[in-house]
């Protein structure tokens, strides 16, 4: 090759003829294989060095493929991958350089058939496709890749006008020939030596005057092509989806504006063949999820996409709803789609986790089932990083419900990367149980965790009857239990935060959201974590909505304030005595509505007593989802505002009060180990004259006559506070009781002068008020904590309710005319047990006595109390009178309709309602309204004691203390024991129960 021979110009084309007829015989002989490269090279440089004219059939013969000759392509990708790969990728742009359109003409006519040509032109595709995929040349080499580019480009075009001509009708039509063409186009357009918009100015204004935007060029081509295939087109639908969609996405406007028609025009194809474009929805929405997420698409290409498409479909009225409906859906995932790529490389992953939910939740929607899941698993992974254990299960917990206990073979869109090798759909949501049984117990959610061991302990015993897995579940379940009563759980605190501004992301621009936050997370710390996710956020001080000037203020707002969660009684626990451990986790938990309560004054104030000017504005604030949930946080979707007047203030805090109380003496009787500190705190607080004042303030505001005639509507609230305060005093004198058989006798002074100012106290609530009495303290030392007070707290959830216009308890008893009274009957300040009557006392001294008649049913419940069937024998019909503490036993108002006194509703609710600024109670309205009808339209009897007394029947009421019963005893206060009454008509007059 390097011989003087060769120097002679008219060897050139013998040269290339005997290059080629060694070639053959070589190409099969792999030794080598590797110097003809080099041969070529060689050949083509010397040509180049000498000067010598290239004549046709040298470029015909030195253009030759060899692959073609091998049978495929493969060797021709390791021969350019090889040594020397530019050299000879050089010489190929060289002579196809050389070429015009008479070369190329010609060169194709020396194909004997079509099948030949075919396969010439596929692997020329083919080769050109990998060669721009792979960089041949550095990236800095911007000339030999634009020069090599052009090149291509005519190659493309040229080989493009072969196609029409010879493989476009239907009797020639190659479909894997344009398949090729149309990657082999878009892999050219798309390339990123091309993709100006990444160039500095002055780099993209040279190759602009120099080469022109290759980009439009072929994407014209594309279009043109893609038109011509008339009745063809179908057979690239939604094969063709993707790449078109690849194309348009370059950010290029009138490339866009030429190609995105090409969409309408395949919906149009799809919808003539099957009058719908579902395929084609389904790949666009597939592909569009992938390309956005690599960094393709705007916000200028979601609208330039909906008004070519609108305006298309308009222009086709059959289309015009499918389109609508089309456009929507599109536009609505790009949406989501862009926000969830532009907070990815954000720091924030609370922003990552909302975008993420956005974008499930929209799959979700429209039946996406294989999308879904796959952003589930995007949002298990955030969480489980950052330890929000509890979040990844409910996460998880979405895919379970996809899943069936069935050995169903595990249908394609249902499967997870995650959780591999599993055949059916059982055996996969078994695993997926497991996994989230395990995020529960992190997350303290052994509720959560209970429930599905139960499900699955039903599979391992019912349906696959595998005992050894069974004997496991159960033991996993029992410690579950075990850990609800006796590891703490600390409550999170709730934070509504709203964020205002244009200046945020439209997933959070002018909207609320209610966050959970962590384990002794306070507000201080959670704002400043919020503050560092946006540093150019402006902190609002203030609770109260803003105003439209900030909503669209290009700013950045943000405000954040505590909120207390409204606790949801679960039906199973209603009308239940239930421990403080299982009923404080739903205070915290399966939460949807937040109060935020704000008090201002009205009218005008008394300095000394702000209470009776006090008045609470209320927002209710409802999440679309309950917490826990999938996230830490969830939009607010309902806004509620209410106003509390000063007297339902006072009723709150009191109730707030009381509630505190009690549960802080079922506290220290189940819990020895409590240190003392708080309960001293809490008690002085309230009996040291020095500190409480409270009922001398609400005496003031609301006890008075003048009061009273201003506002009679108050009457019922003015009772339920009285109430209140009456029940505060017991409640006081247990926890004192507790205080002092655990009090040091450093602290002995401390709690004699706490024990003194109680007795100051008790008389005086008991002279206004009445009395109240608990039941008796169970002492039983078990597994479970557990006091009589429970039964006090059972009646407060079953029966009290927020909106409290009705009282707790019956604090009086107002006679009819139908009431007989034996004027004669000497009064009796405390009478001897029984077990079948109840006596109380009026205020004129007279015994009053309340029968109870055998329930026809064979066991019969209230809502307060719950008696055996053997203690139900027991009940006598026969007036016997309860012990001297007048023990009341709610189930007593069972009486004949017309026997006795029909109580009004005020007097047969009076138990006393806990309710709280901490924590509201929410039973359900229409449960509760129907349980107060049922209740309201119980009786008594009520008649005079016969003269005597009976025996006391201890032995009966010795065995009802293994029942769980409400005893509410009282005394009245103002009973005179020499002064008798023949009626008890008088409105004064009370009976405290």
């Amino acid at each position: 090759m390097h011989s003087a021979g060769f120097e002679v110009s008219t060897c050139d084309d013998t040269q290339s003829c005997a290059l080629a007829a060694w070639r053959e015989p070589a190409i099969k002989d792999t030794s080598s294989r590797g110097t003809q490269p080099e041969l070529r090279v060689s050949h083509m440089e010397g040509s180049s060095n000498k000067g010598h004219v290239v004549t046709g059939e040298f470029l015909f013969l030195s253009l030759e493929s060899p692959d073609r000759a091998r049978g495929g392509p493969e060797e021709g990708q390791s021969r350019v991958h090889s040594a020397g790969r530019s050299r000879v990728v050089a010489c190929m742009t060289a002579i196809l350089s050389q070429m015009d359109d008479r070369h190329y003409s010609h060169y194709i006519e020396t194909f004997a058939g079509t099948s030949d040509l075919v396969d010439f032109l596929m692997e020329t595709f083919l080769l050109f496709k990998d060669l721009i995929g792979k960089h041949v040349y550095n990236s800095d080499w911007v000339a030999m890749i634009m020069v090599q580019n052009r090149v291509f480009l005519r190659a493309i075009n040229t080989f493009a006008d072969t196609m029409n001509r010879k493989f476009l009708d239907n009797n020639n039509f190659e479909v894997q020939l344009w398949n090729n063409y149309f990657h082999l186009a878009v892999a050219f357009i798309t390339q990123e030596s091309l993709q100006l918009q990444h160039f500095s100015p002055t780099k993209r204004n040279k190759i602009l005057a120099k080469y022109g935007d290759m980009r439009r060029l072929i994407g014209f081509a594309i279009r043109d092509m893609w038109y011509k295939l008339e009745q063809n087109k179908i057979r690239f639908i939604p094969g063709m989806v993707g790449p078109i969609l690849e194309m348009t996405l370059i950010p290029e406007e009138e490339l866009r504006r030429a190609t995105i028609p090409i969409f309408f025009d395949m919906m149009q194809c799809e919808y003539s063949h099957s009058k719908n474009f579902k395929k084609f929805e389904n790949e666009i929405i597939l592909k569009l999820d992938h390309e956005v997420e690599g960094g393709g698409g705007d916000e200028r290409y979601m609208d330039l996409l909906q008004a070519i498409l609108m305006d298309l479909g308009e222009r086709n009225p059959h289309l015009l709803s499918e389109m609508k409906h089309f456009v929507s859906l599109v536009t609505g995932l790009l949406e989501r789609l862009l926000d969830y790529r532009a907070v990815r490389s954000d720091d924030s992953r609370n922003n990552k986790m909302s975008c993420t939910v956005n974008l499930l939740n929209f799959y979700k929607d429209i039946n996406r089932e294989a999308m879904y899941i796959r952003y589930l698993y995007k949002l298990r992974d955030l969480h489980v990083d950052i330890e929000n254990y509890t979040e990844a299960a409910y996460t998880l917990l979405l895919h379970s419900k996809l899943l069936k206990w069935s050995d169903d073979q595990l249908p394609p869109q249902l499967e997870s990367q995650s959780v591999l090798f599993c055949a059916s759909q059982r055996h996969l949501k078994e695993k997926l149980y497991n996994t989230i049984i395990g995020y529960f117990d992190k997350g303290k959610m052994w509720e959560e965790a209970i429930t599905l061991s139960k499900e699955l302990a039903e599979q391992f015993e019912m349906e696959v009857f595998d005992y050894e897995l069974l004997s496991q579940t159960l033991k996993q379940q029992a410690g579950f239990y075990e850990n609800i009563m006796k590891i703490l759980r600390p409550k999170p605190d709730y934070f509504a935060v709203g964020y205002y501004g244009c200046g945020y992301p439209l997933f959070l621009r002018n909207k609320v959201f209610i966050h959970r936050g962590k384990e002794y997370e306070r507000r201080e710390d959670f704002q400043n974590q919020l503050l560092s996710q946006f540093p150019s956020a402006i902190r609002l001080n203030t609770t109260q909505m803003p105003d439209d000037t900030i909503k669209s203020s290009p700013n950045q707002y943000i405000q954040c304030f505590t909120v207390q969660p409204v606790l949801e009684i679960p039906p199973r626990l209603k009308n239940k005595p239930v421990p403080d451990q299982i009923i404080n986790f739903y205070k915290s938990n399966y939460v949807q509505r937040f109060h935020y309560s704000r008090p201002v004054m009205k009218g005008t104030v008394d300095p000394s007593n702000e209470f009776a000017s006090m008045w609470i504005e209320r927002t209710t604030f409802c999440t679309a989802y309950k917490l826990p949930g999938i996230l830490r946080w969830f939009e607010v979707t309902q806004l509620t505002h209410a106003t509390i007047s000063p007297l339902e203030n006072a009723i709150e805090t009191m109730g707030n009060t009381n509630e505190k109380i009690l549960t802080m003496i079922n506290q220290y009787q189940g819990d020895d180990s409590l240190p003392i500190n708080p309960l001293s705190m809490l008690l002085n607080g309230i009996v040291d004259p020095a500190v409480m004042g409270g009922f001398a303030k609400y005496e003031k505001a609301f006890f008075t006559e003048e009061y009273m005639q201003s506002h009679p509507q108050d009457k019922e609230h003015l009772a339920r506070l009285k109430d209140l305060i009456a029940w505060q005093v017991p409640l006081l004198g247990r926890g004192i009781m507790l205080h002092g058989k655990r009090v040091t006798d450093d602290l002995r002074p401390f709690h004699d002068r706490m024990e003194e100012c109680f007795k100051q106290l008790r008389k005086k609530v008991e002279m206004e008020y009445g009395v109240r009495e608990l039941p008796e303290m169970d002492e039983r030392k078990s597994t479970r904590p557990r006091s009589a007070l429970r039964s006090y707290r059972q009646s407060i959830i079953s029966i009290s309710s927020l909106a409290g216009s009705d009282c707790g308890t019956p604090t009086k008893v107002q006679p009819e005319s139908s009431l007989s009274v034996d004027s004669g009957l000497p009064s009796t300040p405390t009478l001897p047990r029984s077990s079948g009557s109840i006596s109380v006392i009026d205020e004129g001294g007279h015994e009053v006595e309340v029968r109870m008649r055998k329930s026809k049913k064979k066991k019969k419940r209230s809502s307060m109390i719950f008696i055996s069937e053997e203690k139900e024998k027991a009940i006598s019909i026969d007036s016997k009178r309860l012990s001297k503490k007048q023990e009341f036993r709610s189930d007593t108002n069972l009486s004949e309709p017309n026997e006795g006194v029909r109580l009004t509703s005020a007097n047969s609710r009076s138990l006393p309602t806990i309710t709280g600024l901490s924590l509201s109670v929410a039973t359900g309205g229409e449960d509760t309204d129907c349980a107060r009808s049922k209740r309201d339209g119980k009786s008594m009897s009520v008649c005079l004691s016969e003269r005597g007394t009976l025996p006391s029947d201890r032995t009966t009421d010795r065995r009802s203390k293994g029942v769980i019963n409400l005893l509410f005893k009282s005394k009245s206060s103002k009973s005179d024991e020499g002064k008798s009454s023949g009626d008890l008509t008088s409105e004064k007059g009370s009976n405290h129960f």
